[in-house]
């Protein structure tokens, strides 16, 4: 026994493209995707890469996407009771971090291991005694007074206890003023 043949003969295939353009569908559907031509063999290392010519106006470059700075002591998630503490001198640091006397490199270790003792002790607020910011001119200078200072910011922020700081605010003048910033860590869960 034979097998019906599948599909449609050639005549009823044209007798049924010629009824299909006379009606109008209800949805239309959209037309099926057709298959990309293959890409092109990419050039080898060496040619030169051809330079494509736009007709028409082309448009300007985009500009560079902005570079994230570390944050300042610009105010965080602190609420006035937070700041009226620091601004009278009542805000007593939890663990105290003393930079004096280290080189940049050593001056950073100490911080980020003794911030890690800190959140290990459960502290709240750190004291980092760093010595007094130095002015904007002499900011690129590693090496001279208030380079720890002008880098504590950056350093944090980058650091892996940076989505664990909730603020930087400098210190009261009674433990270092301007040459000392509290570190107000995230409420441990």
């Amino acid at each position: 026994m034979r097998r019906p043949q599948r599909g449609l003969s050639d005549e009823d295939a044209r007798h049924w493209a010629a009824l299909a353009r006379t009606v109008t569908p209800l949805h239309p559907r959209k037309p099926a995707p057709r298959p990309s031509p293959q890409p092109p063999a990419p050039a080898p290392v060496d040619a030169p890469v051809p330079v494509r010519k736009v007709k028409g106006r082309v448009p300007p470059p985009l500009p560079p996407r902005p570079v994230a700075k570390p944050q300042s002591d610009a105010p965080l998630h602190l609420d006035g009771s937070w700041e009226k503490r620091i601004a009278k001198g009542t805000l007593a640091p939890d663990f105290s971090l003393d930079l004096h006397g280290h080189g940049l490199d050593a001056a950073y270790q100490r911080l980020i291991h003794g911030l890690t003792q800190a959140k290990a002790m459960g502290a709240r607020v750190v004291l980092v005694v760093a010595g007094k910011p130095r002015d904007a001119d002499a900011m690129d200078r590693g090496n001279q007074r208030g380079a720890i200072r002008a880098k504590i910011a950056e350093w944090l922020h980058a650091s892996e206890h940076g989505p664990d700081i909730v603020a930087l605010r400098g210190a009261h003048r009674r433990h270092g003023g301007p040459g000392a910033l509290y570190v107000i860590l995230r409420k441990r869960r």
